[in-house]
């Protein structure tokens, strides 16, 4: 069946900036990855009480015409992320406190590597950024201490100063960001804030009006922390029956998930249970993909799986890798490896030799999510054994 009209949704992972970065980061790759593929790719806007925009697509001689919209939940990321640095350093020591004692963090070393290293970046940074600050203090409290036995106290009062400028200076190593974006997700030991859960509830609420409209397709596409608030939505709409009535064809496009990061933990018991539900769902198509090279995400790793609650009869998702080192360049693949934030974002932006994965004709091409990917295998090298000790349901 080919596609004249798709409405994509598109949930960002936990990203405090504006969603038009989003639209601007689509008109700029769409174009790279257009002039590559011999395709053409043309943006414009959209009348829509949220934020988004539209696009027309001549791929392989069929047109396509696309509204994308950005389901927004930077508000929430906003609020939760503290300026403060002693509220930063004690959301340190609670989230490692919920990892370890969880025996989560044990568990997640089992997967693949990078992502924990990545969840530890910012705890050791902080904390390293905490010891120098210390010893400089320590430093000026000897030199000032040779003036006078009471003016050493003065060096102390550099470990403030020295912590705001390292904060000031975030933008570079993102240290106050992830551990923030980890604080979140583990606040509650896995369970979903109201805020949060109330959000959820209106995304649902726009998607179940959008499978009920004129359009051939109807594609939710989750990025990183994003991938499993589509589970949780996907889920719901399923038991509600809402999946099975839709006129639309349903995709669901998972990108870089994180999901073990919350599915482990001890009162996931809701997220674990939609990923249940929605891995026996014939109502659409679960393709999740990741890929070696993006150290923050958990590649290859079958979201449902490794949580230990894959039912029998599974049918979801399709776990495939986006091959970074195959599907970009050597030189392009070269500059970008050590990038890791920037390589988490890769999923979204044109690739130089693009196989099956080709994130603009996916949502602007003619094909549907299901019949891009019905003769594709999952990837041989996948995790699909539970890992998680902690596999409760709701």
């Amino acid at each position: 069946m080919d596609i004249k009209r798709r409405k994509v949704f598109y949930i960002p992972g936990f990203d405090p900036f504006p969603p038009r970065r989003y639209r601007e980061l689509y008109r700029t790759e769409s174009q790279i990855q257009a002039a590559i593929s011999g395709y053409s790719i043309e943006q414009g806007s959209l009348q829509t009480d949220g934020f988004g925009w539209s696009v027309h697509a001549d791929i392989d001689g069929k047109t396509t015409d696309t509204e994308i919209e950005v389901l927004m939940w930077a508000d929430i990321v906003k609020s939760s992320m503290s300026n403060s640095i002693l509220s930063t350093y004690l959301n340190l020591i609670k989230t490692a406190w919920i990892y370890i004692s969880s025996g989560v963090l044990f568990d997640l070393f089992k997967l693949r590597k990078g992502p924990v290293i990545a969840a530890l970046y910012p705890v050791g940074f902080l904390i390293g950024q905490l010891v120098i600050a210390l010893l400089i203090a320590w430093g000026l409290a000897e030199i000032f201490g040779m003036i006078h036995p009471l003016a050493s106290y003065a060096g102390l009062l550099a470990i403030w100063p020295i912590l705001a400028w390292f904060k000031k200076m975030d933008g570079k190593v993102f240290a106050y960001y992830l551990m923030q974006d980890y604080a979140h997700s583990a606040q509650h030991w896995g369970a979903y804030p109201a805020d949060l859960s109330a959000r959820l509830d209106m995304f649902a609420d726009k998607i179940a009006t959008a499978l009920e409209s004129e359009f051939d397709e109807v594609l939710i596409v989750g990025h990183s922390s994003g991938a499993h608030m589509g589970v949780s939505i996907l889920a719901e709409l399923d038991r509600n029956g809402i999946l099975a009535r839709a006129r639309p064809i349903i995709g669901f496009l998972s990108l870089g998930q994180v999901v073990p990061m919350v599915g482990f933990l001890p009162k996931a018991t809701q997220l674990r249970q939609d990923l249940r539900d929605l891995s026996q769902s014939s109502h659409l198509t679960w393709v999740d993909v990741t890929a070696p090279g993006d150290g923050c995400a958990f590649a290859l790793c079958d979201p449902v799986a490794v949580c230990g609650v894959a039912p029998e009869g599974k049918i979801n998702p399709l776990v495939i890798s986006a091959a970074f080192s195959q599907t970009l360049k050597p030189e392009t693949w070269a500059k970008l490896k050590r990038r890791f934030f920037r390589l988490h974002f890769q999923y979204l932006c044109a690739f130089d030799n693009p196989g099956d994965y080709d994130y603009f004709k996916i949502t602007a091409g003619a094909q549907t999510l299901k019949d891009r990917f019905a003769a594709r295998a999952p990837s041989q090298s996948r995790i699909d054994h539970a890992v998680s000790r902690h596999r409760s349901l709701s």
